[in-house]
């Protein structure tokens, strides 16, 4: 299913740590900026979310929380974190659920027949739960533009 802006963002509920779940409703009564990205400990990656990172007062100030979202296991999205002094929340769609669910499925990264990743994409949800923006990249090496992700959460007021 393709997400579309203005519709009810589809809710989840997936790992942070092993023992700890968070589901997007959790997030209700703030923006949440969805950062889904292909894995942890690679190049362009780490790029965009060390610069979503370097921006997080910003969105702080907007009511808004950064999610990271990527395939790989919660303990490996750990150890980015710490690598890379990462405050905000990691998720771990190791099912491919919601990569699936916001049809950002990446299969084949890197040539890997039957491993599918998650494109890299940027979904922004308001506090009532409705999509407001949403970008896909169908290349795994291009970011997202972060002045225009910040114009549409600060858009939210």
């Amino acid at each position: 299913m393709a997400i579309t802006v203005g519709q009810a963002a589809p809710d989840f509920t997936l790992h942070e740590t092993p023992q700890q779940q968070r589901s997007l409703s959790d997030y209700r009564g703030r923006n949440v900026v969805l950062a889904f990205f292909p894995g942890a400990f690679t190049g362009v990656c780490t790029t965009e979310m060390c610069a979503l990172r370097d921006r997080i007062d910003q969105f702080s100030s907007m009511n808004a929380e950064v999610i990271g979202i990527t395939v790989d296991p919660p303990f490996a999205q750990a150890a980015w974190k710490a690598a890379n002094n990462v405050g905000y929340t990691f998720l771990s769609d190791f099912n491919r659920e919601v990569v699936n669910a916001y049809d950002v499925a990446l299969p084949g990264l890197a040539g890997m027949q039957g491993y599918v990743a998650a494109k890299r994409a940027v979904t922004i949800v308001d506090g009532a739960g409705i999509v407001r923006y949403h970008w896909v990249s169908d290349s795994p090496g291009v970011e997202p533009d972060y002045a225009e992700v910040q114009a549409a959460v600060a858009a939210l007021g």
